[in-house]
């Protein structure tokens, strides 16, 4: 069943205004990955709904590209669960559920708490220089976006997540596991999925929330190595995932299932 949401009127543009979401400045190196790229970035950001299905034919003339790559994309896509497959149907967006929400937000807190005690173990003046220059970075663009008028331009608010991105990457980096890095990207994709398109619609900046003093707290506990800097995390993206949630429109829930 398919669920709608309340905002996300830039979402659709968005996908095609960058390629990825993370794409290296370098670009690509293969079409599979080109393809994996740009059909990655458009899905996180909502420009295909959830349960639209993933016609080759489709794809093909909007990406300019052939079946070979694009099939390669997809099938990466479906084992990061943001595409689904069945004999008869063919591809299609992964759906949205309130449990999958849940679900990744609490595994992710889980895998991103223990690389983030690593990383405080193992972090030296580098690791702390660079969650200082994060911070920074995404304070200036917090800032920037704060003083314009109307509607915020669909590049900056792409500057706004690859900041917020790069900060929280840089709390774990240290955390010398590239499995638990892993696995933290992978999960951060599946929750951008969920937050980008009401970002993009202005739900999450309308909310009453100081995000920039949630990222302070936590850069300054992790900076006194303190186990508070985990709960504080976890209060973060919990957070977040409640507006999310409160912005999506459920599909009712049945009798049975309310049981």
């Amino acid at each position: 069943m398919a669920v709608h949401r309340k905002a996300g009127r830039n979402a659709s543009a968005a996908g095609g205004e960058r390629g990825a979401a993370g794409e290296s400045a370098s670009g690509p190196a293969t079409l599979g990955e080109a393809a994996y790229q740009r059909l990655r970035a458009d899905i996180v950001v909502g420009a295909f709904k959830a349960g639209e299905p993933l016609r080759l034919e489709a794809l093909r003339q909007r990406y300019g590209l052939s079946f070979s790559p694009l099939r390669e994309a997809l099938m990466r896509l479906q084992s990061e669960r943001l595409v689904a497959s069945t004999a008869l149907r063919g591809f299609s967006v992964a759906p949205l559920s309130r449990e999958e929400i849940e679900d990744a937000t609490e595994t992710r807190i889980l895998i991103e708490s223990e690389a983030l005690r690593r990383s405080m173990r193992n972090g030296d003046d580098d690791w702390e220089a660079g969650i200082v220059a994060a911070f920074h970075a995404l304070s200036l663009q917090v800032e920037r976006q704060s003083k314009v008028a109307g509607s915020v331009a669909t590049a900056d608010l792409f500057a706004m997540e690859e900041r917020h991105h790069h900060f929280h990457r840089a709390l774990i980096s240290h955390c010398r596991s590239p499995r638990l890095l892993e696995l933290a990207e992978r999960l951060y994709v599946e929750t951008q999925r969920y937050r980008l398109p009401n970002y993009f619609g202005g739900v999450l900046g309308q909310r009453r929330r100081d995000a920039t003093a949630e990222h302070r707290e936590i850069m300054d506990a992790t900076l006194g190595r303190s186990e508070e800097a985990v709960r504080l995390l976890a209060d973060h993206y919990r957070k977040t995932a409640a507006i999310i949630e409160a912005s999506i429109e459920w599909p009712p829930v049945s009798g049975k299932a309310a049981r």
